[in-house]
């Protein structure tokens, strides 16, 4: 007869699956509502006043819910997921450190190819992005020109293109909630409700929904 304290015990022992939840929207609602705060303010819809808000953000949930997605991405095999978040929560709080403590002095121009730099970063992410879904594709496409726009504005001090990249950033944002709506909708339901086109490469987790 097997005693209760080895029964116990090899409960212990068995094995049992566990699944993990998916960390993209997450991410992608930290990314898109960061982005969409910011981007009222490049646009021109509210002034200086605004920016301490945005900051918060950015620290907060544009910087550490994203970063943190981003961390969760790694034991799902999601290299790309894993990149993306955590290289723009960096982005986040890198921001948000620079304008609070660190602006003073510091060149427009040079500020503009810390934004360019960013813009090679998001095309290089852009193609990686063509084995995902068509939403996805469409954020970083977005991401990399208003990225490239601000750079261009910083750095020959045309005002014109930071307000579109406001309206770039804007639309980013829009997409990238869409993507995290979907994510979470067409799970939660276990069917399509809001289609983002079927991924190419189904091993990309996290960033995808069949659609």
């Amino acid at each position: 007869m097997v005693s209760s304290v080895d029964t116990y015990n090899s409960r212990l022992r068995r094995p049992f699956g566990m699944k993990l939840a998916n960390p993209a929207p997450l991410g992608l609602t930290g990314f898109a509502l960061t982005t969409w705060m910011l981007s009222m303010v490049n646009a021109g819809w509210f002034g200086g006043a605004a920016v301490p808000m945005v900051l918060a953000t950015a620290f907060a949930f544009g910087g550490t819910a994203q970063f943190a997605a981003g961390l969760m991405e790694m034991p799902r095999g999601n290299t790309f997921g894993f990149v993306a978040f955590c290289a723009y929560g960096a982005f986040w709080w890198a921001f948000a450190l620079f304008v609070q403590f660190f602006h003073t002095g510091v060149p427009a121009q040079f500020v503009g190819w810390w934004l360019a730099a960013w813009g090679v970063f998001s095309l290089m992410m852009w193609f990686g992005s063509m084995a995902a879904n068509r939403v996805l594709q469409m954020v970083f496409l977005a991401l990399w020109i208003t990225f490239f726009l601000l750079a261009a504005s910083d750095l020959f001090g045309m005002a014109n293109l930071k307000m579109y990249g406001g309206y770039g950033g804007l639309i980013t944002a829009v997409l990238a909630f869409y993507l995290a709506s979907a994510e979470v909708i067409n799970e939660t339901h276990g069917r399509t409700i809001l289609p983002i086109g079927a991924p190419q490469a189904p091993q990309i987790q996290g960033l995808r929904q069949a659609a």
